[in-house]
């Protein structure tokens, strides 16, 4: 059993189990946290399973836990893990059930003082005009055909149907589309689940937010995001919904039966993997392309609608900042050991963070890194950071995700009455529409962490750096 003499302080903020402490280990275990973040990991399972993580076949350099981090499937939600190309493993655990999730802001150039007699009426409007909610549909149930096309090519079938501006998947991570998607590859229950449900919120910690930027800590990037204070800006955060949920799901079953296939043996069969070069790896990849090219043109449905709003309300257009996936998995190059190497990178409740001049990030952002936004809980802040070079150094270019969970959502339950969490969040200035008390409970700041101590944690261990703080005004949950 893991005790807290059994790790090494690295600095003051990056701690490390080595792998000499279990046999099987192939790299370090590393984890990104306070010491009180820190102590908060041996209250579930987290560091184990990151212990797990660091045996998968073909693992390179470290497995990472970020300081949002907690206990998941096989995976910690939070972690971080590359293995070699081709030949190492791609492990669904790794990426998640819901597969893209992830989080679009969109920038206006309103301030709090344009819209705070009317934050009652955008709540409801927003609401009326985004389908939120376990197993609700959306306003288009594909076809086949369409469905295929969505699935191929993510956010720019839904641009070039009239949902959206052709300059807005130059602002998306990949641009909002992974080219070896193949839907031949996702199975039909997996397609039926999805159908009616493009441009949906769901349940859950996904959301639509409407945020003030309460304080900027670097001016002169933020003026280069085009971001200033008191601006109104709009998140947006879900993912794939059933879609990517039964993919998981179907390749997780596949990875499992043939793990024998390859000499694979695991101590936690949700760890369930395959050579990435091999058939199970390889069509599991591209189910998972598939899945998350559905999630950005699910962001950019959602987005169009936030867009009518506004610009009903307000008369006001809203630009994309940027568009981020926290539960992917993506070939990248990064240097290991003073040699670059193609890897497999998963990253599972963590976000890309790559800094300046990096090639996968856009002219607009070359000089000052990738935008990397990390939202809290209803009522509390979220942050726009951007990605450092130093990162690039860390963990793959990867950064938190969240503020975290530290309650379940049973005990969350029994701590929180949710009409009176709505009611003291109104008190607050923050206005709630939602479809159920009892998911609103379940999501009550108090199950999360601290976010500001998540924050300074990634921004004095320089994987990323802070921007911005935003404060919820309006909050949309299913």
């Amino acid at each position: 059993m893991i005790t807290k003499k059994d790790f090494k302080k690295i600095t003051p903020f990056i701690w490390e189990i080595p792998k000499t402490f279990r046999v099987d280990m192939r790299v370090p275990a590393r984890i990104l946290a306070s010491e009180n973040l820190l102590d908060d990991l041996f209250k579930d399972s987290s560091l184990e399973q990151l212990i797990n993580v660091a045996t998968l076949p073909g693992i390179q350099k470290a497995a990472y836990c970020m300081p949002d981090a907690h206990e998941g499937y096989g995976f910690p939600i939070g972690a971080v893990a590359a293995t070699i190309y081709p030949n190492g493993v791609i492990s669904p655990g790794g990426i998640g059930y819901d597969i893209n999730c992830g989080v679009r802001l969109l920038k206006s150039n309103l301030e709090f003082s344009d819209i705070n007699h009317n934050q009652g009426l955008l709540a409801k409007r927003l609401y009326e005009e985004i389908p939120s909610g376990v197993g609700r549909g959306g306003r288009l149930k594909l076809e086949d055909k369409k469905l295929d096309q969505v699935l191929s090519q993510g956010a720019q079938f839904l641009i070039n149907e009239g949902y959206g501006e052709a300059k807005d998947a130059h602002f998306l991570e990949s641009f909002g589309k992974l080219s070896n998607a193949d839907p031949n590859l996702v199975s039909k229950h997996a397609k039926d689940r999805g159908r009616d449900q493009l441009g949906t919120m769901g349940a859950g910690n996904h959301f639509v937010e409407v945020d003030q930027i309460e304080e900027i800590f670097d001016n002169e990037v933020a003026s280069k995001l085009g971001l200033f204070k008191n601006q109104i800006v709009i998140l947006i955060h879900t993912g794939s919904r059933g879609l990517g949920h039964q993919i998981a799901t179907d390749y997780i079953r596949v990875m499992q039966s043939s793990l024998h296939k390859y000499n694979i043996t695991l101590l936690d069969r949700e760890l369930a993997c395959a050579p990435f070069s091999s058939e199970e790896g390889t069509n599991y990849f591209n189910a998972m392309a598939s899945a998350a090219n559905f999630a950005w043109a699910n962001r950019q449905l959602i987005s169009w609608g936030i867009r009518l709003v506004f610009k009903e309300m307000f008369n006001e257009d809203l630009n994309i900042l940027y568009d981020v996936a926290h539960n992917i998995a993506k070939i990248e190059e990064h240097e290991i050991e003073g040699q670059v190497k193609k890897v497999i990178v998963h990253r599972k409740g963590a976000t890309r963070s790559f800094g300046p001049n990096h090639p996968e990030v856009i002219d607009e952002y070359k000089e000052t890194g990738q935008p990397v936004i990390i939202p809290g809980s209803m009522g509390s802040s979220s942050y726009i950071l951007v990605g450092t070079i130093e990162g690039m150094k860390e963990a793959f270019g990867s950064s938190c995700h969240g503020a975290g969970r530290r309650m379940s959502r049973h005990a969350a339950l029994r701590e929180v009455q949710g009409k009176k969490l709505k009611i003291d969040l109104e008190t607050q200035g923050i206005f709630i529409q939602t479809g159920s008390i009892k998911g609103l409970a379940e999501e009550a700041p108090l199950a999360y962490k601290d976010i500001h101590e998540v924050i300074d944690i990634v921004n004095n261990a320089q994987i990323a750096k802070k921007v911005a703080r935003l404060k919820p005004i309006v909050v949309i949950k299913g």
